[in-house]
């Protein structure tokens, strides 16, 4: 090759600020007049370059669907293969999330990110190049020195998508590689930007389901129980369904976003990283969790119309026993005065 190849590296993170008007959808996919685009939101942040670690990096921010901060760094290394420039760039990233990653994000570990390696020119047709540099791609891939067995080489290596003989992107759960003579990257990135971008929705989705079972737990259980100790009170009953509605909302957004994906070559390609960041197996995981708390919170409706419905009865027979009481004293005058 007559020059290294490029370095991207992903890094996505929780970004709630408002956008009034969103940058609009993802476009520039390949096959760009058969392409009907990803219907996600975007808008671009900003656009900014400096040296770290004496590597000049370019970094732009863009915002997905006023949820997700997504943070493509761009850098090149000498020898990206190499034992060397491994370590380097880990080093490298250990300092760009340091320099990009709030400090309260990057100490609760809610964040995504992803490694590509972008190769424009090589010596035979990718999958030539692959068997050749095998163990220094899967080393690269999984930012580690040890080298892999056989099945471990061939579960790295094994999902690629080919768009053409000489374009071809191979995706792993921790990064990708993507071939592309005519330096079409970018196509490629944007796909595996949103792969990324749902499963840190779905992250956290799944984090916000789990303390909303705490709430409840502590709320409904270990709490005072409401009302002479009856049962909830309507204000935590309305609070608890109006955060399962918004989580079942985020939920259903959070997977129906992509069903413009035409493309023969796109939807391939979003299907596989769809499969090797485990995506389905997450949304499954964040589907059974709403299950569990739109039964919880069914239980609890019941048990707050049986305990209100148990204290109007309670009410109702003191209201009884009042007026037997109310009758014996009558009844105890009237004979005071009789004699």
């Amino acid at each position: 090759m007559s020059a290294n190849p490029e370095i991207c590296y992903l890094i996505a993170i929780p970004d709630v600020a408002q956008v009034e008007n969103p940058g609009g959808l993802i476009r520039g996919l390949k096959d760009e007049p058969y392409f009907q685009a990803v219907d996600i939101d975007t808008q671009t942040l900003s656009h900014e370059s400096f040296r770290l670690n004496g590597v000049n990096v370019s970094v732009l921010r863009q915002r997905f669907d006023g949820r997700i901060q997504v943070m493509e760094c761009r850098f090149s290394l000498e020898s990206p293969l190499s034992q060397a420039s491994i370590q380097a760039r880990q080093n490298l990233q250990a300092a760009l999330q340091e320099r990009l990653i709030p400090q309260n994000i990057l100490a609760s570990g809610q964040y995504e990110e992803y490694i590509i390696l972008l190769i424009q020119e090589t010596d035979g047709t990718p999958d030539d190049y692959i068997k050749k540099h095998d163990q220094n791609l899967a080393r690269f891939i999984r930012s580690q020195r040890e080298s892999f067995d056989e099945l471990q080489l061939a579960e790295i290596l094994v999902s690629r998508v080919r768009y053409s003989r000489e374009d071809m992107t191979l995706v792993d759960w921790e990064g990708a590689i993507i071939f592309a003579p005519a330096g079409d990257f970018q196509s490629d990135i944007e796909l595996l930007k949103v792969g990324n971008y749902q499963l840190l929705r779905y992250r956290i989705l799944d984090q916000s389901i789990e303390e909303s079972l705490r709430t409840i737990g502590h709320e409904f259980i270990t709490k005072n129980r409401g009302l002479l100790g009856l049962g909830p009170t309507r204000n935590s009953l309305r609070r608890i369904i109006n955060l399962r509605l918004e989580l079942m909302l985020d939920f259903e957004h959070t997977s129906q976003n992509l069903l413009l994906i035409g493309d023969w070559y796109t939807a391939k390609l979003y299907h596989v990283i769809q499969d090797e960041l485990y995506l389905a197996n997450w949304r499954e995981n964040v589907q059974s969790k709403l299950e569990t708390l739109e039964d919880i919170t069914h239980t609890i409706q019941e048990n707050f119309s049986l305990t209100w419905r148990g204290l109007m009865e309670q009410v109702e027979l003191g209201g009884w026993i009042l007026l037997l009481i109310g009758y014996f004293v009558l009844f105890y005058l009237d004979w005071v005065a009789a004699h």
